[in-house]
């Protein structure tokens, strides 16, 4: 949760980089960050012509980086959103190509849900390299209820332990 924190405090704080890649088993942080990069980044009246949402189902790798290197209109940054992203898993390699050059001016997000990149491969090392690689693991039962609290907490509330159980 801290991780999660941080990135979406660098964000309101201006420290926008140009790739997301949130992955995991548990989609509920994958959610709550992508939902956050889609409505902090731009301002309302940027967003018709430059935040992109597209189904990991319905492109390729090829159309995602055509998307991601073109120019915004009207405003400093496009946003474009790969969601159900773990759809691509058999090509995602081919995202390198792009990784080694960015376009500054596009912040590309992905939501890779259910599963996770092998950390050994090269696009992984380098997806760390050049934007925020976020890993949402599963929570134990053990765990659930110092998460209940915290969530609560963070946004205003309070909770008897004994409720948490």
């Amino acid at each position: 949760m801290d991780e999660v924190i941080q990135i979406t405090k660098d964000i309101k704080a201006g420290n926008i980089k140009p790739i997301y890649f949130f992955m995991g088993e548990e989609p509920y942080y994958i959610d709550k960050l992508t939902e956050f990069i889609e409505q902090n980044v731009l301002q309302e009246h940027e967003r018709d012509f430059n935040q992109t949402i597209l189904y990991g189902r319905d492109v390729t790798i090829e159309d995602i980086i055509s998307s991601a290197k073109r120019f915004p209109m009207m405003a400093d940054k496009q946003v474009i959103i790969v969601k159900e992203a773990q759809d691509l898993s058999k090509t995602i390699d081919k995202i390198e190509s792009y990784l080694e050059n960015p376009q500054p001016s596009t912040v590309l997000v992905f939501a890779y849900k259910y599963k996770t990149l092998d950390k050994r491969k090269k696009v992984t090392k380098t997806l760390a390299k050049v934007g925020v690689v976020f890993e949402s693991k599963k929570l134990y039962e053990n765990q659930v209820g110092t998460w209940i609290t915290k969530v609560l907490k963070g946004q205003g509330y309070a909770i008897e332990p004994k409720a948490t159980i």
